[in-house]
């Protein structure tokens, strides 16, 4: 790839700053529900410090490896990890702002009222005493820093105040340096204290450590204090060969993440420049590791800020739309024989997929249960339907990616569960993440076997089901189902299937010369004159190749329309490049997951739903799937849904080389809402 055609593309750290940007503006939105704003700054949060843990990190780690690797890069490491902080910071700085002046404002508003510590009521103080000796002493761990004799480890994620002391005896000394750690992972963050009246009143957990501050250094005044938080390299350091036992290193790398390199050290912005000096030489920290934040840390805690019974300030209920057709059947797998079904996940129940194992746990007539599993719910009925399906004597078989960021260890325990009942378990290739969800049920009856397949473009996952747009596909047809069972033959076996895949698009094989076949054919139509389009819908478009591939399509005048949620390093508008394609990101109440494919196809429209999005990872060292929708109905629900978003001009931001996240606003002269507009278009569906 050549320098100048890199030119034209986005960093993909620069767009996921850019992103959260996007949920920020949820947080400053005043359109949006309080509660929910305040929700939307414990995801923009949350998703910074997974940021800090895995790309800053890895960023830092280019650095530290010298020239010699950095030479193949289009980029130099130390001007982004600058860059990235610099966007940082600024967001960090209008965070700030959006908390102070516009959230605990409009909290107060409505009665809810976080306390400053100095401002306590006499039965508030003393009910703060008493919580202190009664709940937070074993806790808090007071130190006295000596950087010679004594440098505590910070713990990862870890919230600790650090305390500024003066000698009583000796106030003339240099003052000392202690910290105390804030138990938030013991303790509620948010405590909700005494009050009259029709106030509540809220502590936060950072201010009753500060309000008790002169009983763990009984022989020092309090100059002041200020929070810190360390924040450590989260990635894990797997090595690829093809020998020895994967889930061991994992399990191994679980453990050595909870004592990483720092990625990040937080400090309140307000504390004095020779006090952070100081922490800076004890805890051995670089000035590329400081980020300046607020009083407050870990953010994310909002997620628990309490709601007193207020359901006014919370997005309005969208209750979750059953599927009759499957639901409320004598057999669900008699309707599925009739014709495809698609349901569109939050919108539509999630209790479809969960009658589909339920039922073949207790079939006399289902032989196998195959299911490819990424992230599962703590509480999962479809996990106890296959533990009840082995009882049942079923041949149960589960994959179960170990390899799920942040969700390793919940899934190796839920494979040893599953081990215990029965279940034959396989875990995860070396090099390589499962990352598709697909299952399969075979069934026989007079007339044979049967195979009945699901495919999805999310996990099967029922607490994020509520919470994800994803679309879900059961089918009976023969040109999905056997290739399906291929699949799932390839991951019992590790054997390479000798058929090759005509319909799936799948990770590995045909995946990535599937898409370009398909978006060729449309550069081609339009060399021919005929009418070229693509409509693409997904979280992160990041994969050079691909994108190179869009350039060329819009120059060869294919109209192109993309709806990314994440990451998009391409820049649409630039003339000679990029003209014909328009880039869209929609954030609201929903986490827009789905991935969609639609192509023109000269009138013979080709739409595909996926589990991959177009990065390197899922192109290239992912066992993902992209399937085709046949079925009528299903092909005019997804286009009808894709027309929807495009015009949203309530929650969709423009994507262009500017990064402003700018909202649409020309699309209609009526609001419209995509999530809203597609709830109540599922509902006229209702089947």
């Amino acid at each position: 790839m050549s320098k100048e055609l890199e030119t034209y593309k986005i960093h993909r750290d620069v767009s996921w700053l850019s992103f959260n940007y996007r949920v920020l503006q949820e947080a400053k939105d005043p359109g949006v529900p309080l509660f929910e704003r305040v929700k939307f700054l414990a995801i923009y949060s949350s998703n910074l410090d997974e940021f800090f843990r895995v790309r800053i990190a890895s960023l830092k780690n280019l650095i530290r490896a010298g020239k010699k690797t950095q030479k193949i890069l289009y980029f130099d490491p130390k001007e982004l990890l600058e860059n990235l902080l610099d966007i940082v910071n600024k967001q960090q700085e209008e965070f700030s702002l959006i908390y102070e002046n516009e959230i605990v404002p409009a909290l107060r508003e409505n009665g809810i009222i976080i306390k400053k510590r100095q401002r306590l009521s006499r039965e508030q103080n003393e009910f703060v005493m008493n919580y202190f000796t009664d709940h937070m002493l074993p806790f808090v761990q007071p130190v006295l820093l000596n950087k010679n004799k004594i440098r505590p480890f910070l713990n990862n994620a870890q919230l600790y105040l650090s305390v500024l002391l003066e000698d009583k005896e000796n106030p003339n000394k240099e003052h000392k340096i202690a910290i105390v750690k804030i138990p938030s992972d013991h303790l509620p963050r948010f405590t909700i204290l005494p009050s009259t009246g029709d106030k509540k009143h809220v502590l936060i957990l950072d201010d009753i450590v500060r309000h008790s501050l002169f009983w763990m250094f009984p022989g020092y005044n309090i100059i002041d204090s200020y929070s810190i938080k360390m924040t450590r390299d989260a990635e894990l350091y797997i090595d690829d060969e093809y020998s020895g036992d994967l889930v061991e290193k994992i399990k191994t790398s679980i453990t050595k993440r909870k004592v990483g390199t720092t990625s990040r050290f937080i400090v309140d912005r307000e504390m004095p420049e020779n006090m952070l000096q100081r922490l800076m030489k004890i805890f051995d920290i670089k000035k590329s590791d400081i980020i300046k934040e607020g009083r407050y840390h870990n953010n994310f805690d909002f997620f628990k800020f309490p709601s007193f019974g207020m359901d006014h300030l919370k997005d309005t209920a969208l209750p979750p739309i059953n599927y009759p057709s499957l639901e409320d059947q004598p057999s669900i797998f008699d309707q599925i024989r009739k014709n495809d079904h698609l349901l569109h996940f939050p919108y539509h129940s999630y209790e479809s997929v969960i009658q589909f194992f339920e039922s073949a746990a207790v079939d006399p007539n289902v032989t196998h249960i195959k299911i490819a599993q990424y992230r599962v719910a703590k509480k999962s009925r479809i996990m106890n339907a296959l533990k009840k399906a082995v009882r049942k004597g079923k041949q149960v078989f589960v994959f179960i990616e170990a390899k799920a960021r942040f969700d390793e260890e919940a899934n190796l325990n839920w494979g040893m569960e599953l081990e215990k009942a029965g279940v034959k378990v396989a875990y995860s290739f070396p090099g390589v993440k499962v990352h598709a969800k697909i299952a399969l049920i075979r069934k026989l009856d007079m007339n044979g076997e049967q195979i009945y397949s699901y495919l999805s473009t999310g996990n099967f996952h029922e607490d994020t089901a509520k919470l994800y747009t994803d679309f879900g596909m059961f089918t009976f047809d023969e040109r999905i189902t056997s290739e399906v069972a291929r699949i799932f033959n390839f991951l019992e076996t590790s054997k390479v299937p000798l058929q090759k895949f005509d319909n799936i698009l799948v990770g590995l094989f045909n995946l990535r010369s599937g898409l370009r076949e398909l978006v060729l054919q449309e550069i081609e139509n339009a060399k021919q004159g005929l009418p070229a389009s693509i409509t693409l819908k997904m979280n992160s478009l990041q994969d050079k190749e691909m994108i190179n591939l869009l350039y060329e399509a819009s120059q060869a005048g294919v109209k192109i329309d993309l709806i990314i949620r994440g990451i998009c390093c391409l820049i649409p508008g630039v003339e000679g490049i990029s003209k014909n394609i328009n880039v869209i990101s929609v954030i609201d109440r929903f986490l827009e997951h789905s991935r969609i494919f639609v192509f023109h196809n000269n009138g013979d429209t080709k739409v595909y739903l996926s589990s991959a999005d177009w990065m390197v990872r899922n192109l290239y060292h992912r066992i993902e799937t992209c399937f085709p929708v046949y079925d009528k109905n299903g092909i005019k629900a997804i286009i009808d849904f894709l027309a929807i978003q495009l015009k949203d001009n309530v929650k969709a931001r423009i994507i262009d080389s500017d990064q402003n996240n700018i909202y649409q606003s020309e699309s209609s002269n009526l609001a419209i809402r995509s999530q809203l507009e597609t709830y109540y278009y599922t509902k006229r569906q209702k089947k």
